[in-house]
């Protein structure tokens, strides 16, 4: 079985998970950063499997944009997808399902929110201050304290994926 990763990242979360992922499937798994390299012919890969980081409740357009381009072929695939945010729960499914077109999300066989990260060192300014500002007003969201990074991946929630992915 061959595989593709390709994933949309901004600071290296989710591209961190796809290598994560990489590790726990078995055959050939080729990783695909859409920002910075074209995925190639989809028609060597059995399964596919789509990842973005959420900012600002949205997926990177470009990981949309991918599945947009290349939806007759991706239907044909053992689907895959997955992001990485701050939240949890109802409200991870809710930016989970509004990240990718519905009806790759309903053929897929595995669908995960992973958690995510604040690497604050890496943030640019202006994400690091509505970060600041968003966790102020959600309280579900941990606060940024003195600089530290925070993640909320779950090493859990990876082996499921991957564990789905192998069926």
């Amino acid at each position: 079985m061959n595989t593709l990763i390709a994933y949309a990242t901004k600071y290296g979360s989710t591209e961190g998970c796809a290598r994560i992922l990489a590790e726990k499937l078995t055959g050939k798994v080729d990783l695909c950063n859409l920002k910075t390299e074209k995925a190639g012919d989809l028609a060597q890969y059995d399964n596919v499997i789509i990842g973005s980081a959420i900012y600002m409740s949205k997926a990177q357009n470009i990981a949309n944009e991918f599945c947009i381009q290349n939806l007759d072929q991706l239907k044909e695939k053992k689907l895959g997808f997955y992001i990485c945010c701050m939240y949890d729960g109802e409200k991870a499914e809710l930016q989970l399902n509004n990240a990718f077109p519905l009806e790759l999300l309903a053929r897929a066989v595995a669908r995960e929110s992973f958690g995510g990260e604040f690497r604050i060192k890496s943030m640019k300014f202006t994400d690091k201050f509505i970060v600041k500002m968003v966790a102020k007003m959600d309280k579900n969201l941990p606060s940024i304290h003195k600089k530290q990074d925070i993640s909320t991946i779950s090493e859990d929630a990876l082996h499921r994926f991957a564990q789905m992915m192998s069926f």
